[in-house]
């Protein structure tokens, strides 16, 4: 396969716009911790956990992809699935912690929601690296892996419409933003997927699925990162709690 200069440039500078969001939002959310009532403050620091292990992986892909363009050697896509497989776990976390649900319910869904995330990357990697993406076992793989995916989105979505219910005002407004960032994020992850079996030549195909997962990654973790400290400061000003 073969790339144009302009290709990979394009695909080179998105990387490097998402290390640098990442490390950005990871400065933020540790100078944010002040601004937010004391128990809340776990869920920014495990959004920056997020951001901080997302920065890495893409410093060691944008490094694999300067190997595969000047030396020709593989593109090591391992990097993207190990990253989500720790910080998907996490997103979940933070996004629980903040709900401020009760700590048998937390017990209660937590392993349930890890355990599905952990499902849906797995099966959705050995069809990302299968070289023949018309084989139906690529198809196979990205449905299994939708199977988990779809419990994750079905238990979020009712649980932040339960707790949208609970929340008057600009809190209400905040759980609604959230809801609909979390649908239009990771809604966006399958359709990356997919997009060898829509054709196109083989570089165009390789540059819309790293930007596209680029794109995604930091709306799904630096911006819902942002979202989740606007929850956190404005439930610790409805409790009555004022920065020092």
């Amino acid at each position: 396969m073969e790339l144009t200069f302009s290709e990979y440039s394009l695909v080179y500078n998105m990387f490097s716009l998402t290390i640098a969001s990442m490390l950005a939002a990871f400065v933020f959310f540790y100078m944010a911790q002040s601004q937010v009532a004391p128990k809340y403050r776990i869920s920014l620091i495990v959004s920056g956990l997020v951001v901080g292990i997302a920065a890495y992986h893409y410093f060691r892909i944008l490094q694999s992809w300067e190997g595969f363009y000047y030396e020709g050697a593989p593109f090591n896509d391992a990097y993207r699935y190990v990253d989500w497989l720790l910080t998907v776990p996490l997103l979940l976390v933070e996004l629980i912690l903040v709900l401020g649900l009760s700590k048998e319910k937390n017990a209660s869904m937590l392993p349930k929601l890890v355990i599905a995330a952990a499902a849906m990357i797995a099966l959705g990697y050995p069809g990302e690296i299968m070289a023949d993406k018309s084989d139906m076992m690529y198809y196979v793989w990205g449905t299994l892996s939708s199977i988990p995916f779809f419990y994750i989105l079905w238990i979020l979505w009712g649980e932040l419409g339960k707790a949208m219910e609970d929340q008057a005002g600009h809190v209400a407004v905040l759980f609604r933003n959230i809801r609909l960032l979390l649908i239009a994020t990771w809604g966006f992850y399958p359709i990356v997927y997919l997009l060898p079996a829509i054709g196109g030549d083989a570089g165009s195909t390789v540059v819309g699925i790293q930007v596209g997962y680029s794109i995604a990654d930091i709306l799904a973790k630096a911006g819902y990162g942002v979202m989740i400290y606007s929850i956190a400061r404005a439930k610790s000003e409805a409790d009555g709690w004022k920065v020092g």
